[in-house]
């Protein structure tokens, strides 16, 4: 019995134990199944078939790109890890008005380079900066890079591996329809204008994406909430179409040229952590397109040789049908400037393939530079360029031309050029007069786009007497180069023959191309073309013809815009004799032909627009510094005053041009007929204009400063006396004040209240080439007691004046003029 009773218990035993080792051992199976299993998050890395299902459709380039539904995919090969691609965001598509005229179709709002990398499971692009660099080799450049971290534009999750594991394929959809500031059209300062609320994303969407060997195109649709949209309020939304390039930058980078300021580029800079100067080397390239000739051999003995890939530009499609050839031809005139460098056909002009040609053609294709004609009332042309920040190599341009622009040059050949051109007498100006004139501003905006900025003293490098020569002028045109702001001969009188008055190509034009592109072949680096490139320039030393000078016309009379000779005076005396007879017959060339006002009014405010640039020129010789750029084996200084003379002779010419009332543009014919009054305001804000800019903190300064070098120089308290005596003649006289005059010494008080109150701008302008304001201590220097003592001579002078028997109005004003002064030096009495 006992024993019947221990087997029972044993067997129950065994076989709880064995219910129990095989639920243990079915829990170790589950746990260690578990442990087998990969861990695959939620929407992580699938089967490659499983994301690029049978109903993609894949355009095969840079990146496979495929397109499921409304979703695009990335496919990125691994070997394009880490490489450097220039992103460039461009408006396709703009509503009218955006931007206040100078946004459109076609504007870049933003460039830069950005590498794709992976981190674990993700790919990311990175945004890089060139602004730091050293050579990889050296121990620096550790520190170069941690101290320059790159930012993350964007972290994609890897939806799956292509088949061979060569690529990874990533779901970019959410990065192309989110409001990611980096690439979007709306910058915060129009966000802020239009009162921007969010991006719509029902309203916004992917257009299409588009692989090519090189780059990838994508076009996107936005559509954002606004409470002030420039136009079509009523919809509270601004809606635009984005083009985002990206293209693969060359393997090797071209090699770099180095900038030299006597010639005029646009640059890239790079601080160089890795030069054996003992600083981190600045060094700066120009910009400019790789040109390599198809034979070296045969451009190494001087032959004309054709370039690998010329450059090339497609006229806008929407370009009108009549301009087309002058726009052509603007562009090909660089061709001979790049003979002169030892390429033929170096730039190229040709029409837009049609879509039945090239369905793929888009104006904002990276791989294609387009002169864009843009449909708005904005009057201005531009030549923007993109390029390579690795070595300035440009790697595409967009010439914009807006519609209305050439209303402008119709305007100005009239008014400039009206005295002594007879076909300029007219609102229709023949067709080639016009033509010509849009070709050269498309050759000046092409010239941009080749590396080049205004070079503002090659108009200072003719004679004035030379633009009354016929041959003089249709050899030279006006100008030594395209690339100033020289648009007509204004010098030219009437008599005077054969006279060439548009601008054309110059003989710098040749000289720089020549220096920026010619293929020196036996320099392999950027160092070993230096002797040659400075032989080159100093070959030309001491021609005028062959100076660069700085957009910088605040102070150097040789670098000014819109100026023509070597003498401001002269050439701004004839300008406006020139000038007085245009106004006297504008009635009859305009209202007196169109039986209508509205051309007369505009062309009038151009007038004044003209005869303001003329004082000007001449304006800018008072505390005038001509700026030379040598080096130190060239003889003479880089910066000279101008001489004591002609800064006098200046303030004469300005006191009997302006500061006496210019009663020639107070015409009652035409103001009578524009407007019901504003008349005498019209002549105070001219003459207040180059008061204020003859008695400001800059151009006094470099008065004072001229003492310091030769106290022979023109002073500023010669300056201000001479001012003084002109514009308060009267007082010296003792003879009535007349509006005009009244309205030109009360604006002087103002002004010189300002400069014993006021202080100089803080900062400089961050533009290269626009470095040219004077900055100092304005407390500790002479401008408060210059003001002071003029201001205490003024007042003892009036009020001797005041009780000469001048009339009742003068008395009144000189009254007000002697409060004025007393509230400004005494303001607590």
């Amino acid at each position: 019995m006992k024993k019947t009773v221990l087997l029972a218990i044993l067997t129950i035993l065994c076989i709880n134990y064995s219910s129990s080792a095989q639920l243990f051992k079915k829990k170790n199976k589950s746990k260690k199944e578990q442990a087998a299993k990969p861990s695959v998050k939620k929407g992580g890395i699938k089967k490659y078939n499983e994301v690029i299902t049978k109903d993609a459709k894949t355009d095969e380039g840079l990146f496979h790109v495929h397109k499921i539904a409304d979703d695009y995919f990335y496919e990125i090969p691994f070997s394009t890890l880490g490489k450097d691609m220039l992103w460039v965001s461009r408006i396709s598509q703009i509503p009218n008005g955006l931007g206040g005229g100078y946004v459109n179709a076609g504007s870049k709002t933003n460039e830069q380079v950005v590498h794709w990398k992976r981190f674990q499971d993700k790919i990311l692009i990175k945004v890089k900066s060139y602004n730091n660099v050293a050579d990889s080799t050296k121990a620096i450049s550790n520190s170069v890079q941690v101290n320059n971290y790159e930012p993350t534009l964007f972290a994609f999750d890897i939806k799956a591996f292509n088949t061979d594991s060569t690529a990874a394929v990533i779901n970019v959809t959410d990065f192309f329809e989110q409001d990611i500031l980096a690439i979007s059209g709306l910058p915060s300062s129009l966000r802020k204008r239009y009162k921007v609320r969010k991006l719509d994303k029902a309203r916004s969407f992917i257009n299409s994406a588009k692989s090519f060997p090189e780059n990838i195109e994508v076009k996107q649709d936005f559509t954002y909430e606004a409470a002030e949209p420039p136009s079509q309020a009523s919809t509270g939304s601004i809606s635009l179409q984005m083009n985002q390039s990206m293209i693969l930058l060359p393997e090797k980078p071209m090699q770099p040229r180095l900038y030299d300021p006597r010639v005029g580029f646009f640059t890239v800079s790079q601080y160089d952590f890795g030069s054996d100067e003992l600083k981190a080397d600045r060094k700066t390239y120009i910009r400019r397109w790789r040109l390599e000739p198809k034979d070296s051999e045969a451009y190494a003995r001087g032959e004309l040789v054709e370039p690998v890939k010329p450059i090339v530009y497609y006229l806008d499609p929407g370009t009108p049908e009549n301009l087309q050839k002058y726009i052509k031809q603007g562009i090909e005139d660089w061709q001979k400037p790049f003979e002169t460098a030892g390429f033929k056909n170096a730039i190229i002009a040709k029409d837009a393939p049609t879509p039945e040609e090239d369905p793929d053609f888009s104006p904002e294709d990276i791989r294609y530079s387009v002169v864009r004609y843009v449909a708005s009332t904005t009057r201005n042309a531009v030549g923007p360029s993109v390029s390579d920040p690795r070595s300035g190599e440009i790697i595409e341009s967009d010439i914009i031309w807006y519609h209305n622009h050439l209303r402008s040059y119709r305007n100005r050949y009239l008014l400039e050029t009206g005295a002594a051109n007879p076909s300029a007498r007219t609102l229709n100006t023949p067709d080639e007069e016009i033509g010509e004139m849009m070709r050269m501003v498309i050759a000046h905006e092409v010239g941009h786009a080749l590396g080049f900025p205004h070079n503002m003293a090659a108009s200072y490098s003719y004679p004035v007497e030379s633009y009354r020569d016929g041959a003089f002028t249709q050899k030279n045109g006006i100008a030594a180069s395209i690339m100033d702001y020289a648009r007509y001969n204004y010098i030219a009188q009437p008599g005077d023959e054969n006279i060439r008055f548009i601008r054309q190509m110059g003989p710098y034009d040749h000289y720089a191309v020549n220096w920026g592109y010619r293929r020196i072949l036996d320099a392999d680096s950027p160092e070993a073309e230096r002797s040659t490139l400075n032989k080159w320039i100093l070959e030309k030393d001491g021609d005028a013809k062959y100076k660069f000078g700085r957009q910088s016309s605040r102070f150097d009379p040789q670098s000014q815009a819109e100026c023509i000779g070597d003498d401001p005076i002269a050439a701004s005396d004839y300008g406006l004799k020139n000038l007085k007879y245009v106004a006297n017959n504008l009635v009859e060339w305009t209202s007196g032909q169109t039986n209508n006002y509205e051309d007369l009014e505009e062309l009038y405010g151009e007038l004044l627009s003209v005869y303001s640039r003329y004082v000007g020129h001449v304006a800018n010789n008072i505390g005038g510094v001509y700026e030379n750029i040598k080096t130190p084996e060239q003889e003479g200084y880089i910066y000279t005053h101008l001489d004591k003379k002609s800064q006098q002779e200046s303030m004469s010419w300005l006191h009997k041009n302006i500061f006496e009332t210019p009663k020639w543009l107070v015409d009652k014919d035409i103001l009578q007929n524009i407007d019901h009054a504003g008349h005498f305001e019209k002549v105070r804000r001219l003459q207040t204009r180059y008061l204020n800019s003859i008695l400001s903190f800059d151009r006094i300064g470099r008065l004072i400063d001229a003492e310091t070098i030769n106290n022979e120089y023109y002073s500023a308290l010669q300056m201000m006396q001479e001012l003084s005596k002109g514009i308060w003649g009267e007082v010296d006289k003792k003879s009535n004040v007349d509006l005009y005059r009244r309205n030109l010494q009360r604006s002087y008080i103002e002004r010189m209240a300002y400069l014993m109150t006021n202080e100089a701008s803080k900062s400089r302008y961050s533009r290269p080439g626009f470095e040219s304001t004077l900055f100092y201590n304005v407390e500790t220097s002479d401008v408060r007691p210059l003001v002071r003592g003029e201001l205490n001579r003024l007042s003892r002078k009036i009020r001797t004046a005041k009780n000469s028997g001048v009339n009742t109005i003068t008395k009144y004003h000189y009254e007000d003029i002697l409060a004025r002064i007393d509230d400004l030096l005494e303001p607590n009495k």
